[in-house]
């Protein structure tokens, strides 16, 4: 028997051949096994709320919003909170104007619960006062600075809920305006400020206590190091952002 000129071992060399032409074109494609791969699932969308920089220009932010997620201003929903803006003046724990004009603004939904927390207590002769509202990413940015204390400060890595326009600072009144006792000014940055606070007097506790259960019943949720900060249950729903109060009717 004769062999032909590919050698000794003709079905041999074929079988090295067949399995080496898999290889060979996978190689031209950059791969290092053969095709054949399982397909893979789309990658997942990261939602805009959970991005840490503002990522919604003025120029689209009003018109492409649905109306429930739009910054409104909160004397137009109820014109009986009161307003206190501090970072709209010098008196805050920087000692400067930050905020370009003296505004509350809100994500509409949660502008809509704080109006009810207003309503339910004037029935007892109390009212809202209010110190801080959405606040830029820009000027969370410049606090960070100054105080880079999470405890106090969101970081700007992960942006704020006064970002997202979902978190209110805020304290009572009664009704000629009149802020009621609390354990702490506003913007106090020692432990007599937390919630939990046992020390001061029973009546600044007792008022606390009441300021705690009547945003609670309207869907806002209190953090342990602030008495006066409230954080609207679904914020996570809403994106960071860096309006200039000036844009927001």
């Amino acid at each position: 028997m004769k062999f032909n000129r590919f050698g000794k071992y003709p079905i041999a060399f074929m079988l090295v051949l067949l399995c080496a032409i898999p290889y060979g074109i996978a190689s031209l494609h950059g791969l290092h096994h053969p095709a054949f791969v399982r397909a893979q699932e789309p990658p997942e969308v990261q939602s805009p709320q959970s991005e840490a920089t503002p990522v919604t220009p003025e120029s689209i932010f009003m018109s492409q919003l649905p109306s429930w997620a739009r910054l409104v201003d909160i004397r137009k929903v109820n014109p009986n909170i009161r307003l206190d803006i501090r970072y709209a003046t010098a008196n805050n724990f920087l000692k400067r104007k930050l905020y370009s004009q003296a505004k509350c603004a809100l994500r509409s939904s949660v502008a809509q619960k704080l109006a009810l927390v207003q309503t339910d207590l004037e029935k007892i002769g109390l009212g809202l006062k209010v110190y801080d509202c959405y606040r830029p990413f820009s000027v969370t940015e410049q606090m960070w600075a100054v105080l880079p204390d999470p405890n106090y400060v969101a970081n700007p890595a992960r942006g704020s809920r006064h970002n997202r326009g979902a978190a209110v600072d805020l304290t009572l009144v009664d009704r000629t305006g009149k802020e009621l006792e609390m354990p702490t000014p506003y913007d106090d940055f020692t432990e007599k400020a937390h919630g939990d606070y046992q020390g001061g007097s029973a009546q600044s506790r007792k008022n606390r206590q009441v300021l705690k259960d009547a945003m609670k019943k309207h869907g806002f949720i209190g953090i342990t190091t602030e008495w006066w900060h409230f954080d609207s249950e679904d914020w996570q729903k809403f994106a960071i952002l860096d309006i200039s109060l000036g844009t927001i009717p």
